[in-house]
Order: structure tokens, then C-alpha cells, then sequence
């Protein structure tokens, strides 16, 4: 028996494996396609903040930013480059943004050289995707096989009738559920990245309309969170690769001028955003027997979400959208200390919020 079966080995589940492995558990980390095959692994893995003038998921990514660079340099400094980052504004009303940013970041900030728009830089990084999630999952059972079946009896979950384990993490994705409750409706974000092969040098990450990684080697990567009409499992036509690739070098001109280009290797994948754009971390609600709870009036503006019931010893990590490599560790570490350790976790990025929203209509 596993101390914890976590379904899903992208970004999320992989850090939540490395969270458990290092405090001793025993976990098993199910991918019907291996580490990294989704996403996670189309991934250009930039880690920055978020550049907006406020609200909630800014102050997260603001705080996961600094939490996640100081995690990598600790854990994984062979797979980490540090690098400036300088992000450019796409039009106006980003450049209003970005102003109000730079007036009230703590961040530091350096010169930035001339451009149209506003522009800030700051140090950030960007990590090795595949290489990353491998190494998180290293110390793991790794079990590439599709979860089928779950089901939870005497205390135990029981994984495609042949697996047992006292807690399920749920990581899938914006792919299919395996509990598909109704109140779960998560976007799919297909993501393309290429790298390329070109005598102009970068010495810089670059983010404006997509992100741009510096130079090694002569090569570099361009990739973007860019297309949220298609997925995989529900578009009626392929993907389109080349036209893909183009939009990208094009919208990388607007940034650099890139000269004597050959693409050498597509990665594409779809990633998962929540409708309110925060991720979701915790406990799932089975709305079923919820909505039975006659004592429950779900028309209130403040619902008590311990009035809800949930599924025994089953949580969710999911919905970072294109920010998975900048949230994972430390949504990671929320989670497993909430696991174990019954720390709360905020309100905000329970799932539970959006049952409660659900279930007005009830």
C-alpha cells in the first residue's frame, strides 16, 4: 500500500511527489503517457510574477515567485538558469499597468533599455522542463498507466482494482476528470514552444507577446500559452504545427530581431486554467450528497465551507494555467501541509468555491 497515489505527472504532480518522497512517504505518481507528456513537458518554464496593477492572483504569483526561485536555486541549481528578465508592454493599456507595477513592487529593478513601451527588468529564471519533473519524480513509483477506476473502500482507495493507497492527489490537468464532478470546470490552454537555432544573440529572458528565453549555445526557445479554441480530446482537426511555429517567430519579431532562424524541435501540450484564473489546491466536494444536506441554505454570499461533505482523504492540485513552473513547489507545499499537517488552506483557491457557486443554483 502507498502512502499517497497522486493521478496526473505534470508539473503539479510531480512536486507534490518530490514533497512527499523528501518527508519519507511512499507514493506511487500514475501518467498514462509518463512524466511530463502533457504540458507540463511543452512547457518553456519561465519563472516570473505576474504584472498587474492588483488583486489576488497577483499577490500569489508575486509570493509563489519568490518562494519558486529560491526552491529551484536550493533543489535543482543544475536545472535552474537565472537570468534577467526584461517584459515589454503589448500595447497602451499594458503600459499604464506595468507604471502602477513598478511604483509599488518590491521587486528590484534595473535599467531598462529603450523601448516603445513601458518595460521593466528584473532577475528571474527559467527552468529545464522534462528534466525538472523528472528529477521531482525521481524518488517515486512511476506507473504509466491510465487511471480507470477509483474507488475508496475500508479506508483505502483502490486504483484501477490493483493499487491501494490511504490519500489520492488528484493533478490531471485540463484532461479528463477522473471524478467527473459538475462543479469542476477547468479550461484547456494549448501551449507551443519551439527552439530554434539563430546567430542573433539574447542575453535576456524577453516576455511581450510570448516569452523568449536567452541564448545558449546558439539556440534559444520561443513558446506561449497562445490558443484556447483547440483541445486534443474535442477539436475536430489536428493541430496545425507550421502555422503554430509561425505565429510565434512572428510574434517574436516584435520583440527581437531574429535572423538566420531554423527550428529545430516543436513541443506542444495542453495546459489547464481555472474560470477565475486561481488555481485550485484541496479537498473535493461530492456534491451529491451536499446538495442532500437539507440544514445547508447555498444561497448565502458567505457559504461555510465546512459544511460541506468531502470525498475522504482526496485532494486536487490544478489550474495554474501557463504560471505551473512558478506555482507548483509552492502549491506543493500547501497542499501536503494540509495533508498532514491540517494547515488551512485559503478560501480562495479551494475548490470548494466554486461548488458553492454552483449550487446556487439549486
Amino acid at each position: 500500500m502507498y502512502d499517497v497515489a497522486i493521478i496526473g505527472a505534470g508539473i503539479n504532480g510531480c512536486a507534490c511527489a518530490y514533497e512527499l518522497t523528501k518527508e519519507g512517504k511512499r507514493v506511487a505518481l500514475f501518467d498514462k503517457e509518463g512524466v511530463a507528456s502533457g504540458g507540463s513537458g511543452a512547457a518553456g518554464a519561465f519563472i516570473s510574477p505576474k504584472f498587474s496593477k492588483s488583486g489576488e492572483l497577483k499577490e500569489l504569483l508575486h509570493t509563489a515567485f519568490k518562494y519558486s526561485m529560491n526552491y529551484y536555486e536550493k533543489e535543482f541549481p543544475q536545472l535552474l538558469t537565472k537570468s534577467k528578465l526584461l517584459h515589454i508592454a503589448k500595447d497602451e493599456a499594458d503600459d499604464e499597468i506595468l507604471r502602477v507595477y513598478k511604483a509599488h513592487t518590491d521587486l528590484e529593478l534595473f535599467d531598462t533599455p529603450a523601448n516603445e513601451r513601458e518595460s521593466l527588468v528584473i532577475n528571474a529564471g527559467l527552468v529545464s522542463a522534462k528534466a525538472l519533473c523528472n528529477a521531482m519524480a525521481k524518488s517515486a513509483k512511476n506507473i504509466k498507466e491510465e487511471v480507470s477506476s477509483l474507488e475508496y473502500d475500508n479506508g483505502v482507495w483502490i486504483i484501477n482494482e490493483s493499487y491501494t493507497a490511504k490519500e489520492v492527489i488528484l493533478a490531471t490537468g485540463a484532461y479528463k476528470q477522473i471524478l467527473a464532478e459538475p462543479y469542476i470546470q477547468l479550461r484547456g490552454i494549448w501551449g507551443h514552444r519551439i527552439d530554434v537555432e539563430t546567430t542573433t544573440r539574447n542575453a535576456n529572458s524577453i516576455h511581450q507577446e510570448v516569452s523568449i528565453s536567452p541564448s545558449k549555445e546558439g539556440q534559444l526557445a520561443i513558446g506561449a500559452t497562445h490558443n484556447v479554441h483547440y483541445h486534443p480530446d474535442t477539436s475536430t482537426e489536428v493541430y496545425d504545427v507550421e502555422e503554430g511555429r509561425e505565429e510565434l517567430l512572428e510574434k517574436a519579431s516584435r520583440s527581437i530581431k531574429l535572423e538566420n532562424v531554423k527550428v529545430l524541435k516543436d513541443y506542444t501540450g495542453l495546459r489547464s486554467g481555472s474560470f477565475d484564473y486561481l488555481p485550485l489546491i484541496g479537498s473535493l466536494v461530492l456534491s451529491s450528497e451536499t446538495l442532500e444536506n437539507k440544514n445547508i441554505h447555498f444561497q448565502t454570499k458567505k457559504p461555510n465551507f465546512d459544511e460541506y461533505t468531502y470525498y475522504p482523504s482526496l485532494s486536487i492540485i490544478n489550474g495554474s494555467g501557463g504560471y505551473g513552473f512558478v506555482l507548483a513547489p509552492y502549491l506543493a507545499k500547501i497542499l501536503t501541509e494540509n495533508i498532514f499537517l491540517a494547515k488551512e488552506i485559503p478560501k480562495g483557491l479551494q475548490p470548494a468555491r466554486f461548488f458553492a457557486r454552483w449550487a446556487k443554483k439549486f
